[in-house]
């Protein structure tokens, strides 16, 4: 019974695996990519990367514990020495799976599996490694304060910005207000100037009217004091005549 038993046995038995496995991982160190199977490219990794993982250390016991397995000198000089160069910095995934169809024939899910590093199309920028470094409560504490003072400012600035953009606009407004302002006030300069003429004509008019209106009423007034003055001399004139009669 395959009880407990979780990886892929291959349809091999042990020793047929582990032969096949070294094999494959040689291959693959002295070309970089390799064309296999889906399942022996899964199982392959599971083999290669560990290895690739002591040969960033360079020393006698790891060279002999990665030589138990690959039983190969050409092979682990190219893993101490080029491709422990590459992959130093690191932190495991050495390998790529790329799926590239079916097998004709069993219809075998087929793949290729390469080192990643000594892919050239696919690499990118290199960029420089950072170092590791231990976080302290103090560096912890001194970059939050930085980040608050670093806040504070920004909503400062931002301030800022949005009270110059409202003291512009108010400045606009009262521009606009004042170049409105203008035309008004010269309208009611002038509606006040005609206004003032038009009572001072007014006032004219009424001045003449009442010149005019004056003299008839003074020539009235000697027409009806004539009589009076002629009414009394017949009078006296009468009453001295009466006087002399009696005589």
């Amino acid at each position: 019974m395959r009880h407990g038993k979780k990886f892929n046995h291959l349809g091999r038995k042990s020793a047929h695996r582990k032969a096949m496995l070294s094999n494959m991982s040689t291959s693959l160190l002295l070309h970089k990519r390799i064309t296999t199977t889906l399942a022996k490219a899964k199982e392959l990794r599971k083999h290669v990367e560990p290895l690739v993982t002591r040969a960033k250390e360079d020393t006698t016991h790891n060279r002999r514990v990665v030589f138990s397995y690959l039983q190969n000198k050409e092979a682990i000089k190219i893993l101490f020495g080029e491709v422990a160069e590459k992959v130093g910095n690191r932190p495991g995934g050495y390998t790529r799976i790329i799926k590239t169809g079916y097998r004709v024939g069993d219809n075998a899910e087929m793949c290729i599996i390469e080192l990643v590093d000594f892919n050239e199309l696919m690499l990118k920028e290199a960029k420089p490694a950072k170092k590791a470094t231990r976080r302290s409560r103090r560096s912890s504490s001194t970059s939050k304060s930085e980040a608050k003072g670093d806040a504070t400012t920004s909503v400062e600035t931002e301030d800022k910005a949005a009270n110059e953009d409202s003291s512009k606009s108010e400045t606009k407004a009262k521009a606009r207000q004042e170049q409105s302002e203008e035309p008004q006030a010269e309208n009611t300069d002038k509606t006040e100037a005609s206004a003032a003429e038009e009572t001072e004509s007014v006032k004219a008019d009424d001045s003449t009217k009442a010149e005019a209106g004056d003299s008839p009423a003074q020539e009235e007034g000697d027409v009806n004091s004539d009589p009076k003055a002629e009414g009394d001399t017949p009078a006296k004139e009468d009453d001295g005549d009466q006087e002399k009669k009696p005589e």
